[in-house]
Formats: C-alpha cells, structure tokens, sequence
C-alpha cells in the first residue's frame, strides 16, 4: 500500500510538472518586447517587495527532490522502478532548474 502511494504521488509529480511546463507558453522575444513602463510611487510608509519567481515550479522541485530522497533510501525497489523512477525524477529536477536559470524576468 506504501509502496503503491509513493509510486503514485512520484508519477502525479512528474505529470503535474510536465503538464505545467507544457501549458506555460515561452517567454516573449525581449528585442521585440515593448518598454516597460516607469514604475509608480508607492505611498508613503510602504516598501517595495518583490514577489517571489515562479513559486509553482519552487515547489514542484521541492516536492521531486524530497520524492527522490524517499526512494533512495527506502528499504525496497518499489517493484523493480526505483532506478528508472530516480532517473526520471532526476530528468525531471534538472529540466526545472534549467527554467529558472533562463528565466530573465
């Protein structure tokens, strides 16, 4: 039953992951991009605070490494896909980082 709900959560991951990044749509060609317009006084007391950048993928990261981290430890090879699954989960993590390290907004 463990075994069973590991198996699944790590395949809910990687398809939620994949589903997002398949229906975000790519980032605009920053030459043909329009001027961003000047940025409005904020009133007075209040401080300027960046959101975080794209929180969703943070946490699907986090979910996958803590993912991986269960099934290299775990005492069994969940039916013989331990390896592919960590190598998939490991696909996965570096397809992830590499879109936050283009990501120039």
């Amino acid at each position: 039953m463990k075994t069973r709900f590991v198996c699944l959560l790590t395949a809910a991951s990687l398809l939620l992951v994949f589903a997002f990044m398949a229906s975000t749509p790519a980032a605009p060609n920053k030459a043909n991009a329009p001027a961003v317009p000047e940025a409005k006084a904020l009133p007075a007391g209040a401080t300027a605070t960046a959101a975080e950048p794209h929180p969703e993928i943070r946490e699907a990261l986090g979910a996958l490494r803590h993912a991986k981290e269960h099934m290299e430890h775990a005492a069994h090879d969940f039916g013989g896909h331990r390896v592919e699954a960590i190598r998939a989960t490991d696909g996965a993590i570096r397809q992830l980082e590499l879109c936050l390290k283009f990501d120039k907004d």
